[in-house]
């Protein structure tokens, strides 16, 4: 029995925060409406339906986490990064509504 069944690390809150502070991209899957009300600093806007559409379109870097509403959209986007040869890659479970309940900042574009 494997310890880790995803190809990908799926975190919470505290280890996000110590990942970027390593230098990982974020990525936001979620809808401009939703882009626009708050994101991660720093993060990168690819809405998860243009990732689907055409994935090798997007270059995602090795040491990248997935970010969207709750950690459900971007389960599926880790999991497409994956599938495209991405390394090391973070799905982050609680996504922005954890990390705002946190009490921590979010940019508005």
């Amino acid at each position: 029995m494997t310890e880790q069944t995803a190809p990908f690390r799926d975190l919470k809150v505290d280890d996000i925060k110590k990942l970027i502070g390593e230098g990982y991209s974020v990525v936001d899957v979620r809808e401009d409406w939703e882009w626009n009300k708050g994101h991660l600093p720093g993060a990168r806007h690819v809405v998860l339906s243009s990732i689907l559409a055409n994935p090798v379109a997007q270059k995602f870097e090795d040491k990248t986490i997935f970010v969207c509403g709750v950690g459900e959209r971007s389960a599926v986007a880790s999991e497409m990064a994956v599938a495209l040869g991405v390394k090391d890659v973070v799905n982050f479970r609680g996504g922005t509504k954890a990390w705002k309940d946190a009490g921590l900042p979010l940019e508005t574009p």
